[in-house]
């Protein structure tokens, strides 16, 4: 009995045994499958915060709107002189008079298009990387925007849209000039194409100074002009001719003042404001220079060598403007080399061809300064450092000059700490200094020297 009564007993402890363990099982699985289910859904919904803390830091604020009550100023500013020898001080023909009024309507909307395409252009430079911090504000909460570079190629290309567009309404397929204005406009757009490798993959210095004398060269195999130049009259009696005829010599200094135009302006920088603003200065003395040459000249080819300049820079001081509302301090945008160079190029071929190299490089006198002061370090006599700027102070604002051969540290160490604002506005004040200087200079010199 007792056997029978222990089977059964045995056999019912051995079937509830069974069954606890289906039910461990079960409760495992169970277990299992809540733990996959608990460790599934924060990978499903953890990414989310990330993704959006990702796209904030991702996507930068948009840039700073223009300054369009600067540019307002300096535009009537700049055509009061404009307007009064076009239309009140000069008689000039109305062909030639149509030509330069087309080619500034043009140049508006040129000033209109580039305002409205900077920050469109700054959004993908940004994706790309292309951003810099300003130095001269570093220390500030300033110094750690990401301020978008190369913008200046903005400029470039609106440029050559223009002055392609021009052609239309003034050359024909036969005109004496179509030649050499699109060997001058196939030069600028090359130097805008390596300026803006030179942004990129940042070359050295000893490869800048060869990148113009590159870019000039379709501008020299098309040079169709004359090689000659005049002697100045005290000179006369030593030389024993008025007309000397230079050559080949006179192409290569033709390629050495591309090389200057282009590198002055590049290495006179490093504050918000100055390689546009000595631009728009410059540009507007040529713009001046050349409607007076044509009012004064009965020399229908000497006419058409001025107006020519001033189909070139018209379009550029309109688009110069537009990126100097951007680019004027607190600067949004960077111009880099590409603005640079194409800023140097333009104005060495409208220099070239218009027959008054002279001239322009008395606009250029700052920047003669400049490479003067700066030639012992780009030479490598003195240590030069990658950036040769003054030295911020972040407690008091102020820039104080270095021992840098710089024309903006020499100014700094000459008239004591300032702003960077300050000191732009001071610099470009000497570079409108320097360009009636060259005016009053031709006005005394005018008969006596030429």
């Amino acid at each position: 009995m007792q056997q029978r009564i222990e089977t059964p007993q045995r056999k019912f402890k051995g079937f509830e045994t069974n069954k606890t363990l289906q039910r461990n099982r079960a409760a495992a699985m169970a277990a299992c499958k809540r733990a996959s289910a608990t460790t599934a859904t924060p990978t499903e919904t953890k990414p989310n915060p990330p993704q959006t803390q990702e796209t904030t830091t991702q996507t930068d604020p948009p840039i700073a709107p223009p300054k369009k009550g600067l540019i307002f100023n300096l535009c009537l500013f700049f055509s009061i002189p404009y307007f009064y020898l076009l239309f009140q001080r000069y008689t000039i023909e109305q062909d030639l008079k149509r030509s330069i009024l087309i080619n500034a309507a043009l140049s508006v909307v040129g000033f209109f298009l580039t305002q409205r395409m900077i920050p469109v252009a700054s959004r993908y430079v940004l994706k790309r990387s292309l951003f810099g911090f300003d130095i001269n504000k570093k220390g500030t909460p300033q110094g750690t925007v990401k301020v978008p570079e190369s913008l200046g190629i903005v400029v470039g290309i609106v440029f050559l849209v223009l002055a392609i567009l021009f052609q239309y309404f003034n050359f024909t397929a036969d005109s004496n000039w179509l030649v050499e204005y699109n060997a001058a406009l196939a030069s600028i757009c090359f130097m805008i194409l390596l300026g803006f490798v030179d942004d990129v993959l940042d070359v050295p210095w000893r490869v800048k100074l060869l990148l113009p004398s590159i870019a000039a060269l379709p501008l020299l195999m098309a040079y169709a002009g004359h090689t000659t130049i005049i002697i100045p009259k005290p000179l006369v009696s030593y030389v024993g001719q008025e007309v000397l005829d230079l050559g080949w010599v006179y192409k290569l200094y033709m390629g050495l003042l591309a090389v200057f135009c282009t590198n002055s302006i590049n290495i006179h920088a490093g504050l918000n404001g100055l390689e546009v603003g000595q631009t728009v200065v410059i540009a507007s003395a040529i713009l001046i220079h050349n409607i007076m040459q044509i009012g004064a000249s009965s020399d229908p080819e000497y006419k058409h060598a001025h107006a020519f300049s001033i189909y070139l820079v018209q379009p550029l001081l309109a688009t110069s403007l537009a990126l100097l509302s951007y680019n004027w301090y607190p600067s949004s945008v960077f111009v880099g080399d590409t603005y640079t160079y194409f800023a140097g190029m333009t104005m060495a071929v409208v220099g070239i061809l218009g027959h008054y190299s002279e001239t322009l490089l008395i606009f250029f006198l700052p920047q003669v300064l400049n490479f003067l002061l700066s030639l012992p370090q780009l030479s490598g006599y003195v240590k030069c450092p990658r950036h040769r700027l003054p030295r911020f102070n972040p407690g008091t604002g102020l820039l104080t000059g270095t021992r840098d051969g710089t024309l903006v540290n020499f100014y700094l160490r000459i008239v004591g700490p300032k702003s960077e604002k300050s000191l732009c506005i001071h610099l470009l004040f000497v570079q409108a200094l320097g360009c009636c200087f060259c005016f009053m200079l031709r006005y005394f010199l005018a008969g006596w020297y030429k």
